[in-house]
């Protein structure tokens, strides 16, 4: 059994470490100055149906069903060696690394990603996070549904999560209750969606990078909102 750890803060990837939304527009860019608009628009379409099928983001598959609908055109196969050599590297946010490293001091950090098993390990190593993170990464389908092996793997007295979604965070803070600080980074699409904002209440702690993490101490991103207010 893992051992029981005091603090463990818990990471996001996309839009909250790495701009993902920088990513899939230079994957657009790329998707019609080779292939053309029309061959744009159907991959992002493709995409987003296979999305809603599997409830996370498959770029490969997407790109498999692309395939599969015009086996004749041999400049396909180049976008998956596009997507897998993309330098994740440079679109992790300023002070990403540095959040990281500030929140260390008091406890385990952990990646805690939804995605596919080949395309999100690999943006996770060749972004540096792997590494930043010491091999403390997990990716899920749906990781709020899987916070009982999170606690088997990284059993903790408490839990800081960081996400850009406030729906990951509602859901982690109704399981969880006041053993967890969520902390939300006004970052991506999702973040700055009023309407997709206004589905859910508000995070323990919100901030409007994630670079901004270091001007918190320790009490500040330990205590849950209902306890701040007693």
């Amino acid at each position: 059994m893992s051992e029981m750890r005091d603090l463990v803060f818990l990471f996001d990837v996309d839009n909250t470490l790495l701009d993902n939304d920088r990513v899939q527009h230079d994957l657009g860019t790329y998707l019609e100055e080779t292939h053309g608009t029309t061959a744009r628009d159907r991959y992002w379409a493709i995409f987003e149906g296979l999305r809603g099928e599997l409830g996370y983001a498959d770029y490969l598959g997407a790109l498999e069903r692309y395939r599969n609908e015009d086996l004749h055109d041999p400049r396909i196969l180049r976008m998956a060696n596009w997507l897998v050599d993309y330098p994740f590297a440079e679109r992790l946010y300023p002070g990403a690394l540095a959040a990281v490293a500030h929140v260390a001091r008091w406890g385990h950090t952990v990646i805690l990603s939804d995605g596919d098993a080949v395309f999100q390990p690999r943006k996770v190593q060749r972004s540096g996070l792997w590494n930043a993170f010491e091999d403390r990464v997990l990716i899920y389908i749906h990781k709020e549904e899987e916070l009982d092996d999170i606690e088997r793997l990284y059993p903790a007295r408490r839990y800081v999560l960081i996400d850009d979604k406030l729906r990951i965070l509602d859901a982690v803070k109704k399981a969880w209750g006041p053993r967890v600080t969520t902390v939300f980074p006004r970052q991506g699409h999702y973040a700055l969606d009023p309407n997709e904002v206004a589905k859910y209440p508000p995070a323990d702690l919100a901030i409007e990078r994630i670079g901004d993490l270091p001007l918190f101490d320790l009490a500040q991103l330990t205590t849950p909102a209902e306890e701040a207010r007693q």
